[in-house]
């Protein structure tokens, strides 16, 4: 059975946050937890939450083993993009992209 959590509207951006991702596709939960403990990136600690959060939705349903759970699906799209603006030389004005993105953590049993 599977088990979801998802966190929108992360302001991480999408393409260092896949690069932690892939560290921990296809892991066991605990052996994920380890890893992203030790990852030095700033998204391993949003990913973190995300995965608490789903092993916390498996403990909830009940008839999951927490101990058996592996990272079945990791999804990290991107979300909406903040625009804003900063001043250049002889007036002119440079746009900065704050870009925001969307993780999805699938978990399930073995």
């Amino acid at each position: 059975m599977e088990v979801q959590a998802r966190a929108k509207f992360v302001r991480e951006v999408p393409r260092k946050a896949q690069l932690v991702a892939d560290l921990i596709r296809g892991k066991r939960v605990q052996d994920a937890m380890t890893t992203l403990a030790y990852c030095p990136k700033v998204g391993s600690r949003v990913i973190t939450k995300v995965l608490k959060s789903a092993v916390a939705n498996a403990d909830q349903v009940g008839n999951i083993n927490v101990d058996n759970l592996f990272v079945k699906r990791i999804l990290v799209d991107q979300g909406p993009t903040m625009r804003r603006f900063t001043p250049r030389a002889m007036g002119r004005a440079t746009r900065i992209r704050k870009r925001s993105s969307h993780i999805v953590v699938v978990l399930e049993e073995k």
